[in-house]
């Protein structure tokens, strides 16, 4: 399975390791300022609220983090600014790595810190070092290194959204329910190999969610279960700042190199 687009869970499953488990987050979205008349209504269907409540993620400018046992992430989209970062660590079962990608259209810079896990491959020791400059045109062949494509949500929560097949209110702006994750087609909950493993019960994922008072997705917790050599894990992603991402700085001159083929295939 080849690295999609950056994302924490995505790379998780890409190098197949198994077991995310929940950890907490203080990332909240800003509430809006009192008094406010012009908020839109939520719409009173809890699947309905979950659908809408993802409008303001396509318009991509937000931030969010994501935090899951062995590995946390947080990221920064600003789509009318064309411009966009992400940063990962990770540390699971003897797997490390650090990983940070930086958009500014029509550059991007990575920096890549694989640890072990490339020992001794020529090339890479030097994306630890560095920033590598990819090409824009060259690196527009790999979709995978293009985070403000799809307005670069991790979680792909519209398209979760529309597996729920049980969600019912749990109280102001809280939902809860189950999602059937065989029938997404392209989240970070939904990994090819994690739904074969879990089969019949990949139809009846629980999930919960938060939505702020303007009716925008502000958390969302997928359980999944175990299954096989899969971990039962939590999947943590808090969403903030809509329409307020703060601007995304490109890297010093000093701090960059131009990237070499092996960034290229790694994304393809």
């Amino acid at each position: 399975m080849n690295i999609r687009r950056w994302s924490v869970g995505v790379i998780a499953a890409t190098l197949l390791v198994p077991g995310v488990a929940a950890c907490n987050s203080g990332t909240t979205a800003e509430s809006p300022a009192a008094g406010s008349s012009t908020a839109p209504a939520v719409p009173a269907d809890p699947k309905e609220a979950l659908l809408a409540s993802t409008k303001g993620l396509a318009e991509g400018n937000y931030t969010f983090a994501i935090a899951a046992d062995g590995m946390t992430g947080k990221g920064v989209f600003n789509k009318p600014a064309n411009s966009a970062q992400m940063t990962m660590n990770m540390n699971v079962e003897n797997i490390a790595f650090d990983f940070e990608l930086i958009q500014i259209q029509p550059d991007i810079w990575l920096k890549i810190d694989l640890g072990e896990l490339f020992a001794g491959v020529p090339g890479m020791e030097a994306m630890k070092d560095k920033y590598q400059h990819l090409d824009a045109a060259k690196a527009g062949q790999s979709k995978n290194l293009d985070l403000l494509k799809e307005g670069g949500d991790p979680a792909e929560a519209a398209e979760m959204f529309k597996g729920v097949t049980d969600v019912k209110q749990t109280g102001e702006g809280a939902y809860s329910g189950k999602v059937d994750l065989s029938a997404v087609k392209d989240s970070v909950a939904a990994d090819e190999d994690m739904i074969k493993a879990l089969g019949a019960q990949a139809k009846e994922i629980p999930f919960t969610a938060k939505l702020d008072p303007e009716g925008r997705l502000t958390e969302l917790v997928v359980s999944v279960p175990g299954a096989g050599e899969i971990k039962a894990q939590d999947i943590k992603i808090t969403y903030a700042d809509y329409g307020a991402a703060p601007a995304v700085q490109k890297p010093a001159a000093d701090q960059v190199i131009e990237a070499n083929e092996q960034i290229y295939e790694m994304f393809k």
